[in-house]
């Protein structure tokens, strides 16, 4: 039997404050366990310790059949005798799990946040959260997600008697991009480098795990040999995030072309575009006399600059040029600027 993933050392870390954290990040290759860990560890603890659990979902259609999603195959494989099923609660705006017959959490949505909130008292008996796949591979994200997050975390945390409980949330998924809403809103995406295998931060800890024997046996089967050339297919098996790259600070040369500057924490950057390699380049060597500046948040509008949103044709096109591997930067703190206007957009 191969190796698979184990979250122990991830669960006994402290944050980078030396505190307990709240929030537990686990990505890595695919099919290396991640899931199936938490998963038998979250019905474990249940079983032993009565520890009630809420699964978070992106959608509303991913409450059907939300019992076989999360047990039939820690079933099969630790569970043989244990039984889960469901039922609707509250009109379909969440489900309740029971196992053996027995109470034992709940699937909730993003999208029914705000309807949670009136619901909250029935759901004042978790002690913890799973989000699995909370990096999107089609980067499709429910409007105000991170918000609406932090909605249900809030609605459940209060209850039980308490302002507030301590109620860890376990965050899932495969490396899919370094500019997700959520390593951009934890100042996560510009503190990474190629080797980080743990990552602290204030509240939080994160792991990234790569096993290269699940990694050699994918790229060994005979269905991705024969798609070996395909970008996905590396994602799956390769210690590589899908839609990006950690390595961009570099100099394109050739002839290039001013696109606009651009304003974070009122500093200006220069954003070029070099044809011949098809790259854009960021750096603070400003034309101060070229007319198309944009400033992202309210703070660091100016004169002379035009205040975007999320849906601007520039915004759109510089944030498809970084997830497609054509954005270069002069060095950290460039880099660091974008990551920042990055996350103004998404949270905005």
């Amino acid at each position: 039997m191969g190796d698979f993933y184990d979250g122990t050392k991830l669960l006994s870390m402290s944050d980078l404050n030396g505190r307990q954290p709240d929030i537990y990040l686990s990505t890595g290759n695919r099919s290396i366990g991640k899931t199936t860990w938490f998963n038998r560890y979250f019905v474990k603890d249940f079983k032993t310790k009565h520890k009630k659990f809420c699964l978070v979902y992106r959608w509303n259609y991913e409450l059907s059949d939300c019992a076989d999603k999360f047990f039939k195959d820690i079933q099969r494989l630790f569970f043989p005798n244990d039984e889960m099923t469901e039922k609707r609660r509250s009109n379909g705006i969440f489900v309740e799990l029971f196992l053996n017959g027995q109470s034992c959490g709940y699937c909730v949505t993003l999208n029914n946040a705000d309807s949670l909130k009136k619901f909250s008292h029935l759901l004042s008996d978790v002690d913890k959260m799973l989000f699995d796949e909370f990096q999107s591979e089609n980067e499709h994200y429910a409007p105000n997600e991170i918000n609406k997050l932090l909605s249900i975390h809030t609605s459940i945390a209060r209850g039980d008697g308490k302002q507030v409980r301590r109620v860890p949330l376990y965050m899932l998924s495969n490396k899919v991009s370094i500019i997700n809403p959520y390593f951009l809103s934890l100042g996560i995406s510009d503190r990474l480098k190629d080797d980080t295998k743990y990552l602290k931060g204030d509240g939080f800890v994160l792991e990234q795990s790569y096993i290269e024997s699940v990694a050699t046996e994918q790229l060994d089967s005979a269905f991705n040999r024969a798609f070996k050339n395909e970008k996905y297919v590396g994602y799956a098996s390769q210690n590589v995030y899908l839609n990006d790259s950690l390595t961009f600070i570099d100099k394109p040369s050739g002839m290039s072309y001013y696109v606009c500057t651009v304003r974070n924490k009122d500093t200006d950057y220069a954003i070029r575009h070099y044809p011949q390699q098809n790259v854009y380049y960021m750096d603070k060597a400003v034309d101060n006399d070229y007319k198309i500046k944009l400033s992202f948040d309210a703070s660091s509008h100016a004169i002379n600059y035009i205040l975007v949103g999320s849906t601007n044709p520039y915004i759109l096109a510089l944030r498809s040029a970084f997830e497609k591997g054509l954005f270069r930067f002069k060095n950290q703190e460039c880099k660091s600027a974008f990551f920042e206007m990055l996350r103004y957009q998404i949270l905005s």
